[in-house]
């Protein structure tokens, strides 16, 4: 199976973030067919509260208008946790391509009510990453999603 470009680069980010000390989630924002921003889960790394690969994306796109957000298309490597699924809706980013919900399903159905398309890839890379890390990252997996 060929990944698209744009997850392609979200499993980039995810990598990256595995790499780096941190936990495999990456994203990017797309707008008419170019990457805005880029990032992947830096909770680790930064020490951060709410740097998950989504919000590391928003955050590294800058501040934009509204109007580039209503135009853009977010992908990230794992369904987006309901911090990541607010700030989908909060900003109108009306598509969000997701790597996987296999090993964690977010706040699709929220996404869906609100009128946001949600499409799914089922990647098995994704999924094998993931699957890699909360075995062998337990505790840190569950810090990550607010599990004690």
């Amino acid at each position: 199976m060929i990944t698209d470009q744009f997850m392609q680069a979200a499993i980039d980010e995810a990598k990256l973030g595995l790499e780096t000390g941190g936990i495999p989630i990456g994203s990017v924002l797309v707008h008419q067919g170019k990457i805005i921003g880029r990032g992947h889960n830096r909770r680790v790394q930064d020490g951060s509260a709410i740097l998950h690969g989504e919000m590391s994306a928003l955050e590294n796109a800058g501040r934009q208008p509204a109007s580039i957000y209503k135009e853009s298309v977010i992908y990230t490597t794992l369904s987006p946790c309901s911090m990541c699924s607010g700030a989908i809706m909060l900003y109108g980013i009306p598509k969000v391509v997701v790597g996987e919900n296999q090993t964690f399903m977010g706040d699709e159905a929220l996404l869906k009510e609100r009128g946001v398309q949600v499409v799914v890839l089922h990647d098995k890379t994704c999924i094998d990453l993931m699957n890699h890390f909360i075995a062998a990252q337990p505790r840190l997996w569950n810090e990550d999603i607010g599990e004690p």
